[in-house]
This record gives structure tokens, C-alpha cells and sequence, in this order.
């Protein structure tokens, strides 16, 4: 076996240098805000420079967000959105992904064509807009699953994975008597679990940060998923709201703390779910993005 040169060794050095320093930069966000969440809100204030632990060890944020009522208003009305709209996502994406996926549906390249259109060229947020008000469905979480059934990046995923699967397992289906329901629900989506598993990683990541089309369509504060009342805290000041405390040096503290809280408890979920997932995700993006 040929040791590694010098220039050779300098070259992984350099390299494991950068990763260790991306690594870092990646990191460091994160800790901060982990690091502020915990600290005491008059230090954290009068804190100045990087921030490698806590400053003193406090829990008033995370029991400003756990008490108030409307954090957890906004977490129900995240979940129900979550899991709803996964349930409308997977069937309509695995339905519309199962027909585009055949060879015998006619003018399935002019209806994948004006689908993938879509991707590039959109009216625009006013008609989107009056779209889904024509509906009747703003203010209401509805507003927040309906118009987002469907992903045409996650349709074209699926599609193709379904594409390759063996042509002779629906062919032998077909001969024991199956339809087209059990074909998709009992053979093509038990053999498309890592391609499942990105759907379910892609809606669920998308619904439980989505924002926007709550703050375009809801004006009923007891809608509001986690997201929009975290992004009215950051960005509006609203923490103020969030405390029930009449001291304004208290409230003060808190409420430096609350953000940072806030934002953790959002991200802790997604950070969870995710090492569940990671096994099924990168064989289900490669299969689905460059085979067909």
C-alpha cells in the first residue's frame, strides 16, 4: 500500500480544515440561539461579543411560551394543518404521480408539460390570492392545506420513481385481478417507502414553516400556526403580548429570552423527526431525480 505524499496530506488537511470551519459556521447559529434561550435575560441584554454558553441559566422564556395560551392555539392549528394536509399531499400526489407514471394514459406528455410549466411561470400573488378567496375558504385553516395539495417538484419525484419500478409486477397484478387502487396502495407505494419518506420530510418541513399564506389569508389571531406568531415576535415586537408579568423589568428579560425559546421549540420538532427519516432520504431524492 503507497503512503500518501506530503502534497497529499496537506491536501486532506486543508480539506478537513474547511469542513471543521463550515461545520462551525453551521453550528454556531444554532448554539446561539440555543445558548440565549437558557441565559438570564437582564445578562443576556447587557451581554456584548460571541456567545460560546449561557449567560447565568434561566427557564422564563420556555415557561413564557409553554403558559400562553396562544402559542399553544398556534401549535394546534400547526398540527392540524401538518397531518391533514401530509394525508391530502401523499393520496393526491401519489395519485396524480401513479397515472403521469403509466405509458397507455393518453396525452400524459401535454398534461406533465403544462404541470411542469407551472414551476416557472405563475399568475402572481393577487390572483392567487382572489383564487383561493373565490373559494370562500380564507380565514380558515383551510386556506393553509388546499392550495398547497399538490407540489409539482414532488410530483415529478414520485413520478419518476414509480417509472422505475419492474413493468411486470402491475402486469402480474392485472393478471391475479387487481385494479388500479390496489395496484398503488398494495404493491407501488410499499416498494416506494424511501420516496414516501422525502414526501412526508418535504410537505410536513414546508407545512410546519409556512407562514406567508397565513399572514396573506388569516386575520382571526386564534388561526395562527407557531410560525406566524413566532415571525410576529421577532419581527414586530408582539413578546410583549406573550408575557403575563407587570413588571417591566421582568417583562423586559423575558421577553429577550422568549425569541429565542420560541424558535427552538419550533425548530425541535423538525430536528427530531428528521434522523427517521435520513435513511429513506437520500436513496428516495437520487432514484427519483435521475432515473426516467
Amino acid at each position: 500500500m503507497n503512503r500518501p505524499t506530503f502534497g497529499e496530506r496537506v491536501f486532506d488537511g486543508m480539506n478537513s480544515l474547511i469542513m471543521v470551519v463550515l461545520i462551525l459556521a453551521t453550528l454556531y447559529p444554532l448554539l446561539y440561539i440555543l445558548f440565549s434561550s437558557l441565559s438570564d435575560g437582564n445578562r443576556l441584554i447587557s451581554f456584548d461579543g460571541i456567545l460560546l454558553w449561557p449567560q447565568g441559566f434561566s427557564l422564563d422564556g420556555y415557561k413564557a411560551v409553554f403558559s400562553n395560551t396562544t402559542f399553544l392555539h398556534a401549535f394546534k392549528n400547526t398540527f392540524f394543518v401538518l397531518f391533514v394536509g401530509l394525508a391530502i399531499n401523499l393520496t393526491l400526489t401519489s395519485l396524480g404521480a401513479y397515472v403521469l407514471s403509466r405509458d397507455d394514459v393518453k396525452l400524459s406528455k401535454p398534461i406533465m408539460f403544462f404541470i411542469v410549466f407551472t414551476m416557472f411561470f405563475q399568475g402572481g400573488l393577487i390572483p392567487f390570492y382572489l383564487i383561493v378567496k373565490s373559494y370562500g375558504i380564507t380565514n380558515t385553516l383551510w386556506a393553509l392545506i388546499l392550495p398547497s395539495a399538490i407540489s409539482t417538484f414532488n410530483l415529478i419525484i414520485m413520478r419518476t420513481y414509480f417509472q422505475a419500478l419492474p413493468k411486470e409486477l402491475e402486469e402480474s397484478a392485472f393478471l391475479d385481478g387487481a385494479g388500479h387502487f390496489t395496484i398503488l396502495f398494495r404493491i407501488f407505494l410499499p416498494l416506494s417507502m424511501p420516496v414516501v419518506a422525502v414526501m412526508i420530510l418535504y410537505y410536513g418541513v414546508g407545512h410546519w414553516n409556512s407562514w406567508f399564506n397565513a399572514m396573506i389569508f388569516l386575520r382571526d389571531q386564534s388561526l395562527f400556526p407557531v410560525q406566524l406568531v413566532v415571525r410576529n415576535i421577532l419581527l414586530e415586537n408582539d413578546s410583549a403580548n406573550m408575557i403575563g408579568t407587570t413588571t417591566l423589568t421582568h417583562s423586559q428579560s423575558v421577553s429577550e429570552t422568549l425569541k429565542y425559546a420560541a424558535i427552538i421549540v419550533t425548530t425541535l420538532p423538525i430536528l427530531v423527526l428528521y434522523p427517521f427519516l435520513q435513511k429513506y432520504f437520500v436513496k428516495g431524492v437520487m432514484v427519483g431525480a435521475l432515473k426516467g
